[in-house]
């Protein structure tokens, strides 16, 4: 764990280093889960690849329980019967994100991210950004404010429709979704069709039988071995690409 600072605000960050050469540098961002194994588990993969991963802990200031009290409320979003039981609990979780500067705050924090490692000469100034959920929004956001990223890969994220902050990517975006995932896929033409029309080069790949969170294998109500087996080589594929 590193400790960062963002405009006098203390974060920490998982920072996963490559035993031998570095071949660029990552951002993972992590699920509304805030900082757990999961994320962790990625930026070690990636590191085991040659990146310098670095993972941020984006909202270290919901209560969330411990693991067993998270599993719990996971397993009950995806269990029909106490879902609407479970989305009141996971909202008032959330509140501290309501507050009006959160997201102007988040992207500041990330920004930081982006710098410890793009500054670092062993990167070669080749920074890209993966996120999942939460950590998928927050991976386009930061391809709209940050034109010296590389790649993009986000998880079933969402975005803005605001044409005027799309335009201001400058880079790939090559985003994951679960075909079972409705509200993401529902708006998924319309995303694309914006994309377009502000010039970013967005390839999405929609998973069959897939839904959210599905590449979180610590989230047994989600987690489709499939899905998660295919689009790893294809973001390590990705990143061999674009980080050069």
């Amino acid at each position: 764990m590193v400790n960062l600072d963002s405009d006098g605000t203390e974060f920490e960050a998982y920072l996963a280093e490559p035993a031998g050469e570095v071949h660029g540098g990552v951002i993972v961002i992590h699920e509304i889960w805030a900082l757990n194994d999961h994320t962790k588990s990625v930026a070690d993969r990636l590191a085991a690849e040659g990146y310098l991963a670095l993972a941020p802990n984006l909202l270290s200031m919901l209560e969330l329980g411990d693991k067993a009290a998270q599993l719990q409320l996971q397993s009950d979003l995806f269990n029909l019967e106490k879902r609407n039981e479970a989305q009141p609990k996971i909202r008032a979780l959330m509140t501290p994100m309501q507050d009006p500067d959160f997201g102007s705050k988040t992207m500041a924090k990330l920004r930081v991210c982006f710098d410890e490692l793009y500054n670092r000469p062993a990167i070669g100034q080749k920074v890209a950004v993966m996120g999942f959920c939460f950590g998928g929004s927050y991976s386009f956001g930061l391809a709209a404010h940050e034109p010296r990223l590389k790649l993009a890969l986000p998880f079933y994220g969402h975005t803005t429709t605001d044409l005027e902050e799309l335009k201001q990517i400058k880079c790939p975006i090559r985003a994951f979704y679960g075909e079972n995932d409705e509200n993401l896929i529902t708006a998924l033409p319309s995303l694309k069709a914006n994309m377009k029309t502000a010039g970013v080069d967005l390839e999405a790949k929609v998973y069959p039988g897939a839904g959210h969170a599905f590449f979180n294998d610590t989230n047994p109500y989600a987690y489709n071995t499939a899905a998660a087996k295919d689009a790893w080589p294809r973001v390590l594929e990705l990143l061999k690409t674009y980080l050069v």
